[in-house]
């Protein structure tokens, strides 16, 4: 499991190989069966999760009971409600398995010691956070300046492995749109080709 988180790491730092040994001794393995949540509104979010194998979604629930997903996560992604992870609050929030997953978990303590004793991980845990800040930035921008057809088409490209493995009415709520939209524009793009 912790292979990928190795290669994810190497990826953005140079990490020392004590650092990455002290990383692995603070992280707890974890499996999930689909369906099952990691996280579930009005709980503390606990961990933050990098996923090894398998895919993760992070959503909200509506009054009406209508889900929307904010983000996918699979292998070599992190996942976490990072604003209840760190103020220690209830979660407004879910995240659940899409697959059966294997995750490397570590709580906010643990975390803090890390970034303290290894400061290559603390190094990459900056790295992590600006790109997570990066991709949020990119998908507001998205969604107010971006058609639903033109953001249908931007995640087909950027996540194409994503794409086979996420069913078409969770990445219609991923998009903002209804799988009714969704199925029409896939119809009018295929007619085009």
């Amino acid at each position: 499991m912790f292979e990928e988180l190795r290669k994810h790491i190497l990826s953005r730092v140079d990490m020392p190989e004590e650092d990455f040994n002290l990383t692995t001794t603070l992280m707890i393995p974890k499996k999930l069966r689909k369906r099952q949540y990691l996280l579930q509104e009005g709980d503390v979010c606990k961990w933050l999760a990098f996923i090894s194998k398998g895919c993760l979604r992070h959503f909200s629930v509506d009054e009406s009971g209508t889900e929307h997903i904010q983000r996918f996560g699979i292998e070599g992604w992190w996942m976490v409600d990072l604003e209840s992870f760190q103020s220690h609050r209830p979660s407004t929030e879910n995240i659940d398995a899409l697959e059966d997953s294997e995750l490397l978990l570590i709580d906010h303590d643990a975390l803090t010691e890390l970034s303290r004793a290894a400061p290559a991980w603390d190094r990459y845990y900056k790295v992590v956070l600006e790109e997570e800040f990066k991709a949020a930035r990119a998908r507001i921008s998205d969604f107010v300046s971006v058609s639903p057809k033109e953001r249908y088409l931007r995640f087909v490209e950027t996540y194409q492995s994503l794409f086979q493995r996420v069913p078409l009415h969770h990445i219609a709520s991923y998009l903002g749109i209804t799988p009714q939209s969704l199925s029409r524009i896939r119809k009018e793009l295929s007619r085009q080709k």
